[in-house]
């Protein structure tokens, strides 16, 4: 059984204390919300964000007790222009070359924190340190502009679990517990590229649609790999976008009551009467992939499979990134 994407139209509510958010809001009531210091799901180009005003320690709490999410791992800073981002963290020139070849957009920059960063100390996890980016989306850039504090924002979903890439997965996500602003499916559906930028050398920390080979061909000199498992950065967890299903890897047959995560042309072995099945791309497209990863995982979900098993991708350029997402899906919950 193939399964057809899904389809959302989700109408704007008017927002009472009172109510479930089981619809999206407006721009304005979110900046209320964000402002006041509650906690508003914001879409953005990778995946939708949990934002609350990162200078303040009530809105950044209240984002790790709705995720449920471990405090010793560090948050986003997603700020309106580089100039705010320059007042909370050190720009040399490497970071500065970067940030001019791909801000706004998919990509955060691990830096020293500036001496009078205005942050909750929640943000950073004690690291002296913090992770920033621009982001793309226009309703995040029009909610950030009016804002007087950037916003921490990891991904809008429980710990651990799937990242939303459409408002509805955000709404399912929380039951309803949190506001959260439409903005369409995200472009990319994955989260962004995380570089460190530290004495004048480049670490990727979480790969994404923006490639090693992008940022070496924009700044001339290698990118290189963490050397330790510390965790310096969000999505750096071993366990993490998780379905509640098992996660098997590298498939090329199937087992009884699986569900297949496909992509690109099936094989036989694979096509077994019956079996619920989604294919990221059949054209073999590693950026249609990406976009619909989240998605896709999330439906085959929702049919109570044995377990997922997800055939083989090419481990290049953003197919590197799913390789990662599936990895972590797929690791041992219980340590």
């Amino acid at each position: 059984m193939i399964l057809d994407a899904p389809h959302f139209n989700c109408q704007t509510a008017t927002m009472k204390d009172s109510d479930l958010y089981s619809n999206p809001v407006s721009v304005n009531e979110a900046v209320e919300q964000l402002n006041n210091a509650s906690v508003v799901a914001l879409p953005t180009e990778t995946v939708y964000g949990l934002a609350g005003l990162a200078n303040s320690d009530d809105a950044v709490f209240k984002i790790f007790e709705t995720k449920g999410r471990p405090r010793f791992n560090p948050l986003i800073v997603h700020c309106a222009n580089l100039q705010i981002a320059r007042s909370i963290a050190q720009f040399d020139a490497l970071a500065e070359q970067v940030a001019d070849a791909f801000w706004p957009g998919p990509l955060t920059l691990v830096l020293l924190k500036t001496a009078n960063a205005e942050l909750s100390d929640l943000v950073t996890a004690g690291l002296d340190s913090v992770a920033i980016r621009l982001p793309k989306h226009p309703i995040a850039r029009e909610i950030l502009s009016q804002l007087s504090s950037p916003v921490a924002a990891p991904s809008a979903n429980p710990s651990g679990k799937l990242s939303p890439t459409t408002a509805l997965h955000v709404i399912d996500g929380f039951d309803g517990r949190v506001p959260v602003v439409d903005g369409g499916h995200c472009d990319a559906g994955i989260e962004s590229t995380i570089l460190a930028i530290i004495d004048g050398q480049i670490t990727m920390l979480r790969p994404g649609t923006i490639t090693k080979k992008m940022v070496e061909n924009a700044v001339g000199q290698p990118v290189g790999d963490p050397q330790d498992e510390k965790i310096v950065a969000p999505g750096m967890l071993k366990s993490h976008y998780a379905p509640n299903a098992s996660v098997r890897l590298a498939a090329t047959s199937l087992k009884s009551g699986e569900a297949l995560l496909a992509f690109g042309p099936v094989a036989e072995s694979l096509q077994t009467d019956g079996a619920v099945t989604l294919n990221l791309s059949v054209a073999g497209d590693l950026a249609e992939a990406a976009k619909n990863l989240f998605q896709f995982l999330r439906q085959l979900d929702a049919q109570n499979p044995t377990a997922i098993a997800v055939m083989p991708i090419p481990n290049e350029g953003i197919g590197i990134a799913i390789n990662d997402r599936l990895e972590r899906a797929a690791a041992d919950r219980t340590s």
